[in-house]
């Protein structure tokens, strides 16, 4: 998507978007946009831009990666059985069943 830097803040990279790399980005994502919505568009995309530049240049030397920002453990239940098995008592209202399987007329030929 080759952005182009700003003077906007100096010592700063920021990574700017042109309306027509809007408009191809919306051609890739199959938008209709109006003019309105395109110039609005390339403000919104390029500052979503340049806070993922921001971000990808935070110091992250010594940082372990981790799921979830919370150190919590995840609460289980025992791995046990807690319900009885009816399969003969729901299979006694179809109209066809063997070893313990449903039986259906074939709708392939």
């Amino acid at each position: 998507m080759g952005g182009r830097n700003t003077t906007e803040n100096p010592g700063k990279n920021n990574v700017s978007l042109d309306k027509d790399q809007v408009r191809h980005i919306a051609t890739l994502a199959r938008l209709k946009l109006t003019d309105e919505e395109y110039d609005e568009s390339v403000d919104k995309l390029s500052r979503i831009v340049d806070f993922v530049d921001q971000l990808s240049r935070a110091d992250t030397d010594g940082v372990m990666p981790m799921a979830h920002p919370l150190d919590a453990a995840q609460r289980l239940r025992p791995d046990v059985v807690t319900e009885t098995d009816d399969r003969d008592r729901f299979q006694a209202n179809a109209p066809s069943t063997r070893d313990g399987l449903y039986l259906v007329p074939k709708v392939i030929e």
